[in-house]
């Protein structure tokens, strides 16, 4: 069976995914979607396949069996809900928004409609990470330090809180995303940000932090100290480092270092997880499995974690985090 796969944004991010869809094989894009035309014609030009700007437009004039947003931030909401008015099977990239109204709008369809739905949180496929959480089942962690530490995008929008939700909420999700697969539900946060340099000035357009710092605690105890600065010229580093008694463990992207009392081991992840992520939405639409590892309700839960960061990082003061299903 392949799959026929309606394709909403033409930017880098999409590009990676057709790239993967098409390498799995048993899958095809067969339109894309972009509300700048230029944009989604030169895709759909590569791709042979009909382009448009609007996806009510794409989703009935193509049939389709699942729908791939891969819009920025801002963008998020009529895809997602033009494809659940329809029942597709839905993957949506990480941030699931800007902030929480249309992500929560949305994940109220998702639940009422039952679709099968994958997000972009593409380190939960890391089997390192699943090894890290098996490892901390006998060592539960006490503390975690997470980093994103990197240079800016180089898109206009992602300097604009109003258009990216800010580093937090774009970049440092990741992290939080793998932070509450090791350590369980926050509870509560705090978060303090900085903007420009030490005389006042900013080298950079927009009004995003270039740095940002939070504590969070969580139900089971542990507490965590997050960082995240899109100062540098190049990426320095985005990991997850816990502490349990006698074991560090140090999780990224490219591997998994475990520190013991007398030893230190290294685990290099079995398949790349940007792979694995759409591998596995695939095998969940064709049912193979019986779900994704981040379904929208899980993502939705990381992203009301950053945004309860951003807000706190916004107001000065601290932030509890509901306890919802």
């Amino acid at each position: 069976m392949t799959l026929r796969i309606a394709l909403v944004g033409a930017g880098s991010v999409a590009r990676r995914h057709v790239g993967v869809l098409h390498g799995l094989g048993g899958a095809r894009v067969v339109s894309v979607t972009d509300a700048h035309r230029p944009a989604a014609e030169a895709l759909a030009a590569e791709l042979d396949v009909p382009c448009f700007t609007d996806p009510d437009q794409a989703l009935d004039a193509v049939d389709a069996d699942a729908v791939y947003v891969c819009v920025p931030p801002f963008a998020h909401g009529p895809a997602e809900l033009a494809a659940l008015e329809r029942g597709k099977a839905l993957f949506v990239e990480k941030p699931v928004g800007l902030g929480l109204d249309v992500a929560e709008r949305i994940g109220r369809r998702v639940e009422e409609t039952g679709v099968v739905t994958g997000t972009g949180y593409h380190w939960r496929c890391l089997d390192t990470a699943v090894l890290a959480r098996d490892l901390l089942a006998e060592a539960p962690p006490l503390l975690a330090n997470g980093y994103w530490l990197d240079k800016r995008p180089p898109v206009p929008w992602w300097g604009r809180t109003d258009r990216s939700g800010g580093q937090v909420v774009e970049q440092l999700t990741h992290v939080l995303d793998t932070a509450r697969f090791l350590l369980g539900e926050a509870v509560e946060v705090y978060a303090a940000g900085v903007r420009g340099t030490p005389d006042g000035t900013s080298p950079d357009a927009g009004d995003v932090d270039d740095a940002t710092a939070a504590t969070v605690r969580f139900r089971s105890g542990a507490v965590a100290t997050l960082a995240a600065t899109s100062a540098l010229a190049v990426k320095h580093r985005a990991a997850l480092h816990t502490v349990s008694r006698g074991l560090v463990l140090e999780l990224a992207e490219d591997g998994l270092t475990a520190f013991w009392p007398a030893e230190r081991t290294e685990h290099a992840p079995a398949e790349d997880p940007r792979i694995a992520v759409d591998r596995e939405f695939l095998e969940a639409v064709r049912g193979e499995r019986e779900a994704t590892r981040v379904p929208y309700g899980e993502a939705l839960r990381t992203h009301r974690l950053a945004c309860a960061i951003a807000q706190s990082a916004r107001t000065g003061q601290a932030v509890a985090l509901e306890e919802r299903g």
